[in-house]
């Protein structure tokens, strides 16, 4: 099933027409899709050491473009692996948008729920926090998810008003309540940090209770650093998240506004995929039970 109505078609002949078409080199490379929950993008195995990227939205290709430019000017500063960008197609073959070519990048998509090593994680996942919002690089884009919560008032009040119709456990005016505290909360008035701004469990690669890599840079950008405390809710266990928080080094306001980011989040992520997209689905109920618990 479709995620988005005007979602892109692929499939790995188009994948390979790409490749005949402008990297031939690559053309006769196996070519398999990886299974993902990714929503952006189409993303298929090239041979051993290759991805293939195919944006299923127009703004995926501009997300590619921003991490071609990005990309190599962070990773040098940063604690874990990120992706590195191989070559930037152009569309082709009935196919209307940009795509990219990535190195493979090692690692296992982590998951919500599990409790095995969530200190390491936790220490991990706060060291490349801290170091992405250190990064002293200028003129960077300003983040989508920059600026406060108040930014998605209106998308996440009509996102509870889905809930309320679709049959989901969750108490709608209880989700409300969670929701208007966090626009209480005092905004960001320090200056732009760099930040990921999608740090989802499927943006996260793992190995024997450790991150190992981070992916999908498409939101990278400049702005309030609450945004990357998201993976306290949408990934670490409570004791998880206790670690995150003492490693990570933020005040009370930011923290909360974090809580805010990934209750919004998984509040517009559940009533849009509940039935296309089942990993995101079932991420965005994890994270509004761990978000309104947490309060």
């Amino acid at each position: 099933m479709r995620m988005h109505a005007n979602e892109a078609r692929t499939d790995e002949s188009l994948v390979r027409s790409l490749l005949r078409g402008q990297f031939r080199h690559l053309a006769d490379l196996s070519i398999r899709r990886l299974a993902s929950g990714g929503t952006t993008n189409a993303i298929y195995c090239v041979g051993s050491e290759l991805t293939a990227r195919l944006p299923l939205l127009p703004g995926g290709a501009e997300a590619l473009e921003r991490e071609a430019r990005w990309l190599p000017r962070l990773a040098p500063a940063l604690p874990f692996p990120i992706p590195e960008v191989v070559a930037v197609g152009e569309p082709a073959e009935g196919f209307p948008h940009r795509w990219a070519l990535h190195r493979w990048v090692t690692g296992e998509v982590l998951m919500e729920g599990s409790t095995d090593g969530q200190h390491r994680l936790a220490g991990d996942l706060a060291a490349f926090v801290t170091a992405l919002r250190g990064v002293g690089l200028g003129g960077g884009p300003h983040s989508y998810r920059g600026g406060p919560p108040v930014s998605v008032d209106a998308e996440t009040r009509d996102a509870i008003d889905a809930l309320r119709r679709t049959g989901e456990p969750f108490d709608a005016d209880a989700l409300l309540a969670a929701w208007e505290a966090a626009l209480r909360v005092p905004h960001w008035t320090g200056p732009d940090r760099w930040t990921h701004s999608d740090l989802m469990p499927s943006n996260l690669l793992g190995a024997d209770g450790r991150l190992t890599a981070v992916l999908d840079f498409g939101t990278v950008g400049v702005g309030d650093p609450a945004i990357d405390l998201i993976p306290a809710w949408n990934l670490l266990s409570p004791a998880g998240r206790s670690c995150f928080r003492d490693a990570v080094d933020v005040d009370e306001a930011t923290w909360s506004r974090g809580r805010g980011w990934a209750l919004s989040m998984a509040l517009i992520q559940l009533p849009y995929y509940r039935r296309t997209n089942s990993v995101i689905a079932a991420n965005a109920r994890h994270t509004i039970v761990q978000a309104l618990a947490d309060r």
